[in-house]
C-alpha cells in the first residue's frame, strides 16, 4: 500500500494522547490507594490533560488532509453499526471531550468526593471520569485498528497483532512522555512511569516482533490466477497494458525498492524499541529531562516509521495485475 501521511500523524499524534492520558490516571488511581504520592491536582493532572489533548487535537486536525470534501468529514459517522471508521469518528472526539472535562476538573480543582468503598477507599469525580475516559481510550485503540484488522484480503493487517500492536505502541510513547513531564514538573513519579514505559515498551517489542515474523511468513491467498481469473499452471505477465500510470498503481504500492523496506524495518527496530529502552533505563539513575526528552523524540520518529512500513508492508491483491511496465 502507499501510506499517507496524514494517517500516519494520525494514528501516532493520537496514540501518544491516549497512552498519556491513561499514564495520568493509572499514577492517580496508584495514589488513591496511597501507593504512591498525591500529586498537585492543578498542574501536574491539570496541565497533563491539557498536554494529551495538545497531542489528540494535531492528531485530529492531520486527519483532515486526506479528506476531499473535509466539510463533509462529518457524513463519515454515519455507517457506525458497520464501519469500524465511523466508529472512531465517533469515539474520538468523544475521547477527547472527556479528557478536557477530566484536565479541568484537575485545574479549576472542582473535586468533590462521590461516596466511598468500604470506608477506606474515596471515589471522587476525576476518578470517575477518568474511568470512563480509560474505556474511551482502550475503544479508541480497538476502533483505529480495526480498521485495518478488519480487510482479510490484506493478509499483512487481519490479525489480533494489529490491535495489540496499536495499544502497546501508543501506551508506550504515552508513558515516555509522561516520564519526561513527571521530570520536567519536579514530580515523585518519574522512576514510577519511567520504569512502566519500559515495561510496556519491551511488550510492544515482542508483540511487533511477532507480528515481523508472522507476515514475513504469510503464504498468499491470492494469485496471478486467480488476480486474472484464468486457471493455468503456469502464468506470466509481460506488460500491464498501459504505460501511464493510474489510481491503481499510486495508491496500492508504495513504489520503494526492497532494500529501503529493510532499511525502515531496522530503522524503526532501533528508534521506538532500543534507543529508547536504554535512554530509559539511564533516565532511572539520572532523573535528567534531556535524557526523557531524547527517548520520547526517538520513539515517537521511530513510530512514524513503524506506522509507515505498516501501511506500505500491507500486500494489495491488485498488485498482482498491474506489477509490471
Amino acid at each position: 500500500m502507499h501510506p499517507a501521511f496524514s494517517v500516519i500523524f494520525l494514528t501516532t499524534l493520537i496514540g501518544v494522547g491516549q497512552g498519556l492520558f491513561l499514564a495520568l490516571y493509572t499514577g492517580q488511581l496508584y495514589s488513591a490507594f496511597n501507593v504512591l504520592p498525591v500529586q498537585d491536582s492543578h498542574h501536574f493532572y491539570g496541565l497533563g490533560s491539557l498536554l494529551a489533548l495538545v497531542f489528540l487535537v494535531a492528531g485530529l486536525a492531520a486527519s483532515f488532509f486526506h479528506l476531499g470534501h473535509p466539510e463533509r468529514a462529518w457524513r463519515s459517522a454515519a455507517m457506525w453499526r458497520t464501519s469500524w471508521l465511523s466508529r472512531e469518528v465517533i469515539v474520538l472526539p468523544a475521547f477527547i471531550g472527556t479528557t478536557a472535562i477530566y484536565g479541568m476538573v484537575h485545574y479549576f480543582d472542582f473535586n468533590p468526593a462521590l461516596f466511598s468503598i468500604s470506608g477506606a477507599f474515596s471515589v471522587d469525580v476525576s476518578l470517575l471520569i477518568g474511568a470512563i475516559n480509560t474505556a474511551l481510550a482502550f475503544l479508541l485503540f480497538i476502533c483505529t485498528a480495526m480498521i485495518y484488522a478488519c480487510i482479510k484480503f490484506l493478509q499483512e493487517w487481519a490479525s489480533p497483532l494489529t490491535v495489540i500492536n496499536y495499544i502497546l505502541l501508543g501506551a508506550a510513547s504515552g508513558f515516555t512522555l509522561a516520564t519526561l513531564f513527571a521530570a520536567a514538573t519536579g514530580s515523585e513519579l518519574v522512576n514510577f512511569y519511567a520504569s512502566w514505559a519500559i515495561i510496556i515498551t519491551l511488550m510492544a517489542f515482542v508483540s511487533r516482533g511477532i507480528s515481523l515474523i508472522r507476515n514475513s511468513q504469510i503464504k498468499y491467498k491470492s494469485s496471478m490466477a486467480t488476480a486474472i481469473g484464468i486457471r493455468h499452471s503456469r502464468i506470466q505477465q509481460k506488460s500491464r497494458g498501459f504505460m501511464a500510470g493510474s489510481f491503481n498503481t499510486r495508491e496500492y504500492f508504495h513504489g520503494t525498492s526492497k532494500l529501503f523496506m529493510k532499511s525502515i524495518r531496522w530503522a524503526f527496530i532501533v528508534l521506538v524499541f532500543a534507543v529508547p529502552l536504554l535512554l530509559l533505563a539511564l533516565g532511572l539513575n539520572q532523573a535528567s529531562i534531556t535524557v526523557f526528552l531524547l527517548a520520547f523524540v526517538s520513539q515517537y520518529i521511530g513510530l512514524l516509521a513503524e506506522r509507515w512500513f505498516f501501511f506500505a508492508q500491507a500486500n494489495h491483491p491488485q498488485n498482482l495485475y498491474y506489477q509490471t511496465i
